[in-house]
């Protein structure tokens, strides 16, 4: 299997939603409400969001891609955070926030994610950041150890809402 990563175009906005439609419930905390999950992908993962998102020249979606099909991505925000609570625990700034990385199911353990993280981090790099962060929901232990292996620790939490849901997510961060 051969997979390569770089920057996502327009036209792909329908099959990276098609994508997060299928990865987001997986990284939900258990007893997440179907309900609020739907909402979610309809509100914030739809066809027209990632148009949007693609549009958008504070973000990155970058994509991995197996022959024709898009097996993850990975969506980077530029810019320091918004939200004084996140900023106040990073330490490095500029930064930039790895907003959304998933992997399609039959690809997990596969070296997709490392390959995500890996064009993640250069992307940073190159847009002159001296750290990168992100959230990742307090249930999801397989995820925040794919991060910690990438350098990423736990600086604080901050709150993600889903639908009608408010879950607890760790703030990590690491250097680059």
């Amino acid at each position: 299997m051969t997979v390569t990563v770089s920057a996502a175009g327009l036209w792909e906005a329908e099959q990276i939603a098609d994508v997060a439609a299928v990865t987001f419930p997986l990284a939900c905390p258990p007893g997440s409400s179907r309900e609020s999950i739907e909402s979610f992908i309809d509100d914030v993962l739809s066809h027209s969001r990632f148009g949007d998102y693609l549009s958008d020249p504070t973000r990155t979606i970058l994509a991995a891609r197996e022959d024709d099909s898009i097996v993850g991505y990975a969506m980077l925000i530029h810019g320091d955070p918004v939200d004084p609570a996140i900023s106040s625990v990073l330490a490095h700034s500029p930064t930039m926030e790895l907003s959304k990385m998933y992997v399609m199911p039959g690809h997990h353990g596969s070296g997709v994610s490392a390959e995500l993280m890996r064009a993640a981090s250069a992307c940073a790099v190159d847009a002159g950041c001296a750290g990168m962060w992100l959230g990742v929901n307090q249930y999801n232990s397989r995820a925040q150890r794919f991060y910690a292996k990438h350098g990423f620790a736990v600086v604080g939490t901050k709150t993600f809402t889903v639908g009608a849901e408010t879950h607890d997510d760790f703030v990590m961060e690491r250097a680059l």
